[in-house]
């Protein structure tokens, strides 16, 4: 019998830390870069954050007054499956933006409809195993849940925007694997995946010259290992108290896009090690608290939907600050809250409230 519960606050807490964190660096990250390559205001691009983490957190009020199992409706489902799909289907009619086609534009705003179809693919796939979970030992039972994932991973791989696609498989993963996938097929699933993430990462010349850079940064440190090396050097210098706000040196022209994928750099440059650590703790809060809610939602849709939402800002955290410490190969995933971004920060925000909505219905036992 589940009971009324206010929202976890907590989590509500590390949110909101982490996307005022996020105005003050981004400003500090693009002041210099706003002027020098954009030929705009030193504010140009802390106005952008502001406003969409305005709109974001009033996305997330909204999400929050919405009851979760409202969204397992069919309607809404294919709603968002519909839109999204489409608009990654749109995006290749669109002038592409250093070589990919991953945004609409709207007025002098872009928007990534991959970010989108991540929470539509949660959504989708909490759905079809709460019906199905019974029968989760059988092929047929997964066969929507791999057509839908499929057909999205495969739009954004085309785009291309390989570290989306493939986030977006580890969370479908996570979330059939958590609705009781048998260890024989998840067995037999890695051993058929395993080979195609390595024909993908080598099938492509860039993709290759990043894996050998990520390996060995410093045998073409004015090339491929150009990235790492600076992010490095940026995270090296920081020490333990940092640089001070606005005092970063990597950001001026070193740093490629200081402000989006590389935010992290600079704010371990600024604020040192205790900065940097700051973060990674509101993050763990996150994950945490989420996985709190997780095991305390009363019922399958509700379990699945706040894994699948956890995770999507774990996985992208994780991935964007590996990359950062060079832990991983470069990819182009934004960190969520912080990097500015309007679709990154709206999405990461809907999938809050509606985490929080479904701490409101948690267990009495929980």
């Amino acid at each position: 019998m589940s009971r009324k519960l206010k929202s976890d606050k907590l989590l509500f807490l590390a949110t909101l830390l982490l996307v005022c964190a996020s105005v003050v660096m981004v400003y500090s990250a693009s002041a210099v870069l706003a002027m020098e390559r954009y030929q705009q205001p030193p504010y140009f691009f802390l106005f952008k954050q502001v406003t969409w983490a305005v709109l974001g957190v009033c996305l997330l009020s909204l999400a929050m007054r919405v009851d979760y199992r409202k969204l397992k409706q069919p309607i809404v489902i294919w709603t968002a499956l519909g839109v999204s799909t489409v608009a990654l289907v749109v995006v290749f009619f669109v002038p592409p933006i250093n070589g990919a086609h991953r945004w609409l534009g709207f007025g002098g705003i872009g928007v990534q409809p991959s970010e989108l179809a991540k929470v539509a693919v949660i959504i989708f796939t909490a759905a079809v195993l709460e019906r199905r979970m019974d029968k989760i030992d059988q092929v047929t039972a997964l066969t929507p849940i791999a057509a839908v994932a499929g057909l999205v991973c495969g739009l954004i791989v085309l785009e291309p925007d390989y570290g989306t696609a493939f986030t977006v498989l580890l969370i479908v993963a996570v979330m059939v694997f958590a609705a009781g996938l048998p260890y024989r097929q998840v067995f037999g699933l890695t051993l058929v995946m395993v080979p195609v993430l390595v024909a993908v990462l080598v099938s492509s010349d860039y993709r290759r010259r990043r894996l050998i850079s990520f390996l060995d940064p410093w045998a073409d440190p004015l090339g491929d290992g150009f990235q790492i090396i600076q992010s490095q050097i940026a995270v090296g210098t920081g020490g333990l108290f940092g640089q001070g706000l606005m005092g970063g040196v990597q950001k001026l022209f070193y740093l490629p896009d200081p402000h989006t994928d590389f935010i992290y750099a600079v704010i371990a440059e600024e604020t040192g090690l205790l900065g940097a650590t700051a973060v990674l703790l509101c993050f763990g809060v996150i994950v945490w608290r989420g996985l709190r809610i997780t095991a305390a939602a009363p019922d399958r849709f509700g379990v699945l939907l706040a894994l699948g939402l956890t995770m999507m800002v774990a996985f992208q955290a994780f991935v964007n600050i590996s990359v950062v410490l060079g832990l991983m190969p470069t990819k182009g995933i934004p960190l969520p809250f912080v990097s500015s971004g309007g679709s990154s920060l709206l999405v990461s925000l809907l999938g809050m409230g509606i985490l929080l909505n479904v701490s409101q219905h948690a267990s009495a036992d929980a």
